[in-house]
């Protein structure tokens, strides 16, 4: 007489039932690569390659895609490597094919540039304004200064009083407030990446106190604009770039 046991267990072989083990696929054959697009107004538009499983059912791919954020060094994107202290983040905002076009979503200084600027014997003078572009995007944009030695001076320290600090600092808010809410995001990411922008912080605050090092310290995109599609659109426009200085030949009119 058989057992219970021997019942519940019948067809049981050791090392399980055939066929148990699942067949191990490689994640990778079920992914794909998309080319990542920079806006028309860099030097070097392809920056790299990302990442993303294919489209299966109602998970597609491009939904994926938008919205991740990635971080580029502006010195890749120029070509000059004097401006390798600057990252810039790039946000995929819409996908063309196998292409991911990005927008620009935030600026920083890499961490050795900042930690080279902090000396001793003179003071960092910090301030943050938040702006509105003309096509709607609000941004909040961070000054830095630091104080340096009048000239001919014998003292060692190069320290400002608390009224020269306030004033300097109205006077950097004051600029930034004025270069940034005058023009789009794509005109005013060339400020930011040609030094423009600092330029006139340090002529409008050296008369208050000698300053050095005046840097737009980092930029952090705080609201989308409401017609980001049409900016997007205007930010990868390369005709506009590539002919912009092209002479036009008229042609001979034949009688």
């Amino acid at each position: 007489v058989r057992n219970s046991r021997d019942r519940k267990n019948k067809g049981a072989t050791r090392g399980g039932k055939k066929g148990s083990r699942k067949r191990v696929i490689d994640p990778f054959l079920r992914k794909e690569w998309y080319d990542l697009v920079a806006p028309a107004h860099f030097t070097e538009r392809s920056f790299g390659q990302t990442l993303v499983t294919r489209t299966t059912g109602k998970k597609i791919a491009s939904d994926s895609l938008k919205g991740r954020v990635y971080t580029i060094n502006l010195a890749d994107l120029q070509g000059d490597e004097n401006l390798s202290y600057r990252t810039l983040k790039l946000k995929c905002e819409d996908v063309n094919g196998k292409e991911c076009l990005t927008n620009f979503y935030g600026m920083d200084f890499t961490t050795e540039k900042l930690r080279s600027l902090v000396r001793k014997w003179q003071q960092i003078v910090e301030c943050s304004v938040d702006v509105k572009t003309t096509d709607g995007y609000i941004l909040r944009v961070f000054g830095m200064a630091f104080t340096k030695k009048q000239p001919r001076q014998q003292k060692k320290t190069a320290y400002a009083q608390s009224a020269q600090l306030r004033a300097i600092r109205q006077q950097m808010m004051k600029v930034i407030t004025e270069q940034c809410t005058s023009c789009d995001l794509k005109a005013l990411v060339v400020k930011f990446t040609s030094e423009a922008i600092s330029k006139e912080m340090e002529s409008a605050a050296q008369r208050v106190f000698p300053i050095q090092n005046v840097f737009i310290r980092k930029v952090k995109l705080i609201r989308d604009s409401p017609s980001r599609v049409a900016v997007l659109a205007a930010m990868h426009d390369s005709t506009k770039v590539a002919e912009a200085g092209r002479t036009v030949e008229r042609k001979e009119e034949t009688a």
